[in-house]
């Protein structure tokens, strides 16, 4: 249980440095419910709808030699922000292009806090 927390702030982290970061996505309302519930909308999207994207262009993501994953993200993140938006948490993305930098950026920030708590185990 104490991984799936940490897990799950550290997404909410990295949602909140991709907020920060990229102009077309932002946040109304009480910031840090939209962050949390945004992470775990998030970590639902990339259990069910991910594999399933990822299966479908296994062949652009052969051909581009994994680059096309970063297209995948960030449509991940923009169905993930619709689910939000429908569910009344406030947390917006403007488009594909603020998609794919926010995405870029949770991914970022995702890994390097990983490791950061991985070193401290």
């Amino acid at each position: 249980m104490g991984r799936v927390l940490i897990r799950w702030l550290i997404s909410a982290l990295a949602l909140l440095a991709a907020a920060w970061l990229v102009p077309g996505i932002r946040v109304d309302g009480n910031a840090w419910v939209a962050y949390a519930g945004m992470a775990v909308i998030l970590g639902l999207v990339n259990a069910v709808i991910r594999p399933l994207l990822k299966l479908l262009t296994c062949p652009l993501i052969l051909l581009t030699l994994g680059l096309f994953v970063l297209v995948v993200n960030a449509v991940t993140l923009l169905i993930a922000a619709r689910i939000a938006a429908v569910v009344g948490i406030g947390f917006y993305v403007d488009g594909f292009l603020p998609a794919f930098l926010g995405a870029l950026i949770v991914s970022i920030v995702t890994v390097i806090l990983s490791a950061v708590v991985r070193d401290r185990e």
